[in-house]
């Protein structure tokens, strides 16, 4: 028997912000009615604050709470700040959620994010945002897509199918997925293994080295094994900047992390 907060209960026995916003200035849908979940929020942003949204939800009580708490989470927050918000934070909302629940606070994290990124995409719309951002459907029962399975996997740190299933319900329905998905997670958790072995050196070989001299860096993206950093501080505006860069922060990423490895300016 699964445990529900009291928390969770309320919000769904008593949703807030439940309904359309017609002339809304983004909107994020997500899931489908036809595989079992789906939501769909609306928000109304005035110079870069959340000043009001709505929420659509076909599902279970856990998906009604999920939306309603991220609903009441995000009202009055500034793009910036709601942007941060990760469904671990509408699960802490809520008391927790049950395991077997955790997609539905994953449901409305990716919808915000859908949202958001409409609003930026200026007409792009949110299919266009949705098949540009989140890859091929590995999941076909529920219509999981590859970039969201990631997405999770990162975000929550999971390390099983099980999990993976758990979180966004790919791998729930035939089965057919599970094999895919078990490369996505050892593909993934290679990624981000690789990742920290990269922010550790950064933090406890590089960084230091460079604000002796009033220089610093940053870590804008990593991609498979090439690093994208940005120089700042003192670092930034020097001449040899590029020199930095190569001859002393990829030499000594090399050495530590892979010899692979290739530093990129981001």
């Amino acid at each position: 028997m699964w445990e529900y907060s009291e928390k969770l209960k309320d919000h769904f026995f008593n949703p807030r912000n439940v309904g359309r916003i017609d002339d809304a200035d983004a909107v994020g849908e997500v899931g489908s009615i036809a595989c079992g979940d789906a939501l769909k929020i609306y928000l109304k942003i005035r110079d870069g604050v959340i000043v009001d949204v709505k929420f659509e939800t076909f599902g279970c009580g856990s998906a009604i709470a999920s939306a309603s708490a991220l609903t009441e989470m995000i009202k009055g927050k500034t793009i910036e700040e709601a942007r941060k918000i990760t469904n671990k934070d509408i699960a802490e909302y809520l008391g927790g959620l049950p395991p077997q629940k955790m997609h539905c606070s994953v449901m409305g994290w990716e919808a915000l994010d859908v949202a958001l990124k409409s609003y930026e995409g200026k007409g792009k719309g949110v299919e266009h945002v949705e098949k540009e951002d989140e890859g091929r459907i590995v999941c076909h029962c529920f219509g999981v897509p590859e970039g969201l399975i990631k997405k999770a996997i990162v975000e929550n740190d999971l390390k099983s199918v099980e999990e993976i299933t758990n979180y966004t319900k790919a791998g729930g329905g035939c089965g057919s997925c599970l094999m895919d998905l078990e490369e996505i997670l050892k593909e993934t958790r290679r990624e981000m293994e690789f990742e920290n072995k990269v922010k550790k050196c950064i933090e406890s070989e590089i960084r230091p080295m460079l604000m002796r001299d009033g220089g610093d860096v940053e870590i804008v993206k990593v991609e498979g094994e090439k690093v994208y950093l940005k120089l700042k501080g003192m670092c930034a505006h020097c001449p040899s900047s590029t020199y930095t860069l190569k001859a002393f922060v990829e030499a000594k990423l090399k050495e530590s992390v892979s010899e692979n490895l290739e530093v990129l300016e981001g």
